[in-house]
């Protein structure tokens, strides 16, 4: 890291520390087990198992003095066949009949401790139900008599760039209600293969107790969100994307838990330490939620177990950890600037949060070595997706934050007439040389209620009313050209990896916004409206169908393989901006009002074809540029640059060159 950077070269005995400290704690972990992945075996153990003696229930609870079993078998009062045993460091462990439980019954613990009680779900249980008149959460007995069959082996994802389409899969139908999984596999999966996406990234996975935190206030981490449907339909949704060469990534939260205490982890037995910080560490401020005390070796044991679970479970192709900022800083990253390397070293940084990750990307890359792991990390501390050995962290990516917010703020205060094509460039394609990042113009964050979508925002209220294409409408023809460049060019230029949120490629309408008090607990902004995307009258069906002639352009060229773009020309003035990365020459005229001909760009010889057009007709376009077109490179020019073409750029258009070799220049 500190050859790479010679910046870091007064932090490099930090950076050391902080290794060695990563070093020393896998060692400590690993002592009696050999290797990460025999230590994260927590679920194994922990939790309600039968075997063929009968069934067995342990517990962690080192501060309870009495625990018992109730659940509908024994009409939820507490006996002495349902008494817990207390075994050493504060496990408690009960062994039953076969005959004394059974599949789907619901069932809680009873937990006393020193001047007080409370009723609570145990902290590895595999399936939480909410009851419908009472809405309480219960755990159930899950154990089919048939174990889940997979048919599909996982995508062979080595060296494959991650298309990410991040999905949410209670909002996947059109209908006003929760979505399923077995709905999302039959009817999205095909959508997203035919987008030609290459991985999902499935949200709100892990049980959480209010449907409005969009799965970020985490109550049960190793039960499946029964809202969505069963353990084994989430099994079937993974195995049918594997055999679509689907990798699924998951949105996993470790870096903070919801605060209740009968459905989650909080006062679990009596105590505010066993899992969380106490005092003024407890409470994340701007979240309601509670911070996990990474210094634990009881609390690595339970997130690292969690990591493996959800691998060797239900066959996850790797994790997109939420949060991650709010774990490395005390102050959760909220009132610092990071406008300096000494933020990132100045001791206001939680570096046993910091062995945590690096040991959980340790884990996965030993428990799956293809597994891809992407931080939520936008105070750009250094090292975070740098391989453990070079001095970091261990992600294989982190998310480009800083994109999304630009495109935002350059569309709310700038006229187009004002927008920089350099200051573009630098946004786009600025990190770190020794990481890898996920681009994207806009995420599931940017369409929550209270922002509003790029689409949204370029069309406002004409989207209500102009849309159809029996309209032409300048509002229109700005916003889905605009719509259409700026995906473009956070693609071409993407680190390593790019996103997209479900529905937003083909521009889908408003915000989302979950079932709440304020809206009267309704859908109708929690769902997408696919037929808006399958009616061929609407625009929208162009917007989509050039994310997806983009898509395949990506995959076919392998284009996100490339590290780096290469600036041909960034003119501020005609607002022209080329660049080329591999073979393929990007142009965009961001320009509102002028069209340029015979406009020169900078290039390495060769000859061109067009292989992607904004403004095609097909995608909504004026159909102004000859594809058919091939383009020689003429010596002559500039001084940077012996060869150039001249090219015909139409306003607000992006196009796609592919450089062919040949002897013939003109």
């Amino acid at each position: 890291m500190v050859q790479e950077d010679p910046w870091l070269n007064p932090y490099k005995e930090i950076i050391y520390r902080r290794q060695l400290r990563a070093r020393d704690k896998e060692r400590e972990l690993i002592r009696k087990a050999g290797c990460l992945s025999d230590f994260a075996t927590g679920y194994l153990f922990f939790g309600l198992h039968r075997t063929d003696a009968g069934w067995v229930l342990r517990e962690w609870a080192p501060n309870a003095k009495e625990i018992f079993l109730t659940g509908s078998f024994s009409g939820w009062k507490e006996t002495e066949q349902y008494r817990m045993e207390r075994k050493k460091h504060g496990v408690w462990e009960l062994c039953l009949p076969n005959d004394a439980i059974h599949h789907q019954d619901l069932y809680k613990l009873s937990v006393y401790w020193e001047g007080g009680h409370g009723y609570r779900i145990p902290s590895y249980v595999r399936r939480v139900i909410q009851e419908e008149d009472t809405k309480l959460f219960n755990a159930q007995v899950w154990a089919p008599d048939h174990k889940y069959h997979w048919h599909n082996p996982p995508p062979d994802t080595a060296g494959r760039t991650p298309l990410i389409y991040e999905t949410h899969v209670g909002m996947c139908t059109q209908e006003e209600k929760t979505g399923t999984f077995n709905e999302f596999r039959e009817s999205i999966l095909p959508r997203i293969k035919d987008s030609g996406y290459n991985t999902i990234q499935l949200m709100a996975i892990q049980e959480h107790p209010y449907y409005g935190s969009f799965g970020y206030h985490v109550s049960n981490y190793f039960a499946v969100s029964s809202r969505f449907g069963t353990p084994e339909e989430l099994k079937m949704l993974v195995d049918c994307a594997h055999g679509m060469d689907i990798a699924v990534i998951m949105d996993i939260v470790h870096s903070h838990a919801v605060k209740n205490e009968l459905e989650g982890l909080g006062n679990f037995d009596g105590t505010t330490y066993q899992y969380f910080h106490t005092g003024a560490r407890r409470e994340h401020v701007a979240w309601d939620s509670l911070c996990f005390n990474y210094g634990k070796n009881e609390v690595l044991h339970f997130l690292l177990s969690n990591c493996k679970f959800w691998l060797e479970e239900y066959h996850f192709d790797g994790f997109r950890f939420d949060g991650v900022t709010s774990m490395l800083y005390y102050d959760h990253g909220l009132s610092r600037n990071f406008t300096s390397y000494e933020m990132y070293y100045d001791g206001q940084q939680d570096e046993d949060a910091i062995v945590y990750v690096t040991l959980a990307n340790a884990l996965i890359q030993e428990v799956n070595p293809r597994a891809v792991t992407i931080a939520e990390e936008m105070s750009g501390m250094p090292g975070i997706s740098v391989a453990r050995e070079k001095g970091g962290y261990g992600f294989d990516y982190r998310m480009a934050m800083g994109i999304p917010d630009y495109w935002i703020k350059i569309i709310k205060e700038q006229a187009d007439e004002h927008w920089n094509v350099s200051e573009m460039y630098h946004e786009l394609t600025q990190k770190r040389h020794d990481e890898k990042t996920v681009s994207y113009a806009e995420s599931h964050d940017q369409a929550l209620v209270g922002d509003k979508t790029i689409i949204f925002r370029l069309l406002d209220q004409e989207m209500y009313f102009n849309m159809s294409k029996d309209r032409r409408n300048l509002i229109i023809d700005r916003g889905m050209a605009l719509h259409k460049m700026i995906r473009f060019i956070t693609a071409a230029t993407a680190g390593g990896g790019y996103l997209n949120f479900m529905g937003n490629e083909f521009g889908h309408p408003e915000w989302i916004d979950f079932p709440r008090e304020g809206n009267g607990w309704s859908y109708k902004y929690a769902r997408r409206q696919w037929n808006l995307v399958d009616d061929r009258n609407l625009n929208y069906h162009f917007l989509g169908d050039f994310d997806k002639a983009m898509i395949r352009m990506i995959r076919k060229e392998d284009l996100l393989k490339y590290e780096y773009c290469r600036l041909l020309t960034d003119n501020r003035t005609d607002q022209v901006l080329a660049f080329e990365r591999k073979d393929i020459m990007f142009v965009f005229n961001f320009n509102p009002v002028r069209s340029y001909t015979d406009y020169g760009i900078p290039v390495t010889q060769g000859k061109y074809r067009i292989i992607l057009n904004s403004d095609h007709p097909e995608f909504g376009g004026f159909g102004h540029v000859d594809e058919q077109i091939t383009y020689f490179s003429r010596s002559g020019g500039r001084a940077s640059s012996p060869h150039h073409i001249m090219l015909y750029l139409p306003s607000r258009t992006g196009i796609a060159l592919k450089r062919h070799q040949t002897r013939r220049v003109h």
